[in-house]
């Protein structure tokens, strides 16, 4: 069983020709809400990936709080441990431009009331060997509280070391699995990797010394990861995207998912990552998450 433990939001998503520079208007040809926040996003995943999952957070007393559950709730995600709180239900604010590549503000309202206490909560419900999945748009106090919680019970961790924030090399420490784009996994290190041969060096370094698996998202190349001292990687498809929000979301659950149903690392890296594809060709970051009927029909046909 999968527990996420993080962010639900509402997402307000505005298409341009391009992305505006600082101080610039641009007109908007499209606008349209969907449900997202990183965690239930990832949740989503989990669940669509094949997964009984629980969803941990907080939403608001607002007009937001129900559309932002209702993919969860329609897919069966256990919502029990989700709090109505007076704070409004977070917010995502997405410009996204004609190549696919995005901007967002997220501002988060009910998500920042989440503390240790629910952390506590969340973890108690689960059994050892569970999947805990965890990353940064709640506050850092809740996240470390729930990674604690957890080694204490021999439930398995993964961060999502999204978004970068100044805790994440910190709580990503305490985690058993990372995973991190490139910027992010430049911050864990403490350094800029120039290339791929550097990038792969430092990989085994960090693993080297905190043991962990750490996996590392390359967008159109794919995913590298380090595991028990061997390195993967993995490939998602050639496609021309639509629409990015989302897709690291969707390569976290369907990881998760992967892992949970028993499956090898390898064969885990290459599902998350043929499912993040997939999630490039549909417009927000929920309605984009691909079944895993669908991922599986295109891991056939590769």
């Amino acid at each position: 069983m999968i527990t996420v433990f993080g962010s639900v939001n509402m997402d307000l998503i505005a298409t341009t020709d391009r992305l505006p520079q600082p101080g610039e208007t641009v007109a908007g040809s499209r606008f349209s809400t969907a449900a997202g926040g990183k965690g239930a996003n990832q949740a989503l995943a989990a669940r669509r990936a094949g997964s009984v999952v629980r969803m941990a957070g907080a939403v608001g007393e607002d007009g937001f709080a129900a559309p932002a559950l209702a993919l969860l709730d329609e897919a069966g995600v256990d919502l029990s441990g989700v709090a109505r709180v007076a704070e409004p239900t977070g917010t995502a604010l997405i410009l996204v431009g004609g190549t696919g590549e995005n901007m967002i503000a997220v501002v988060p309202g009910a998500n920042g009331t989440v503390g240790p206490s629910e952390a506590a909560s969340a973890v108690d419900v689960m059994s050892t060997g569970d999947i805990l999945m965890l990353q940064l748009e709640v506050p850092a106090a809740a996240v470390e509280a729930a990674l604690a919680a957890a080694k204490a019970k021999g439930v398995v961790t993964v961060i999502n070391t999204a978004p970068l924030t100044a805790d994440a090399q910190r709580l990503s420490r305490l985690a058993d699995i990372v995973v991190a784009n490139e910027t992010e996994f430049a911050l864990l290190l403490g350094r800029d990797v120039n290339d791929h041969a550097a990038r792969l060096a430092a990989l085994r370094q960090l693993h080297q010394e905190t043991g962990q698996t750490i996996v590392i998202t390359l967008g159109a190349d794919g995913v590298v990861a380090i595991r028990d001292g061997e390195l993967t990687a993995a490939k998602g498809l050639a496609i021309e995207p639509i629409d990015t929000v989302g897709a690291g979301d969707t390569f976290c659950g369907y990881l998760a998912a992967s892992l949970d149903q028993g499956m090898s690392f390898a064969e885990a890296l290459r599902r998350a990552a043929v499912a993040g594809s997939l999630a490039c060709l549909a417009r927000g970051a929920q309605p984009s998450i691909p079944l895993a009927e669908a991922v599986s029909r295109r891991l056939q046909e590769a």
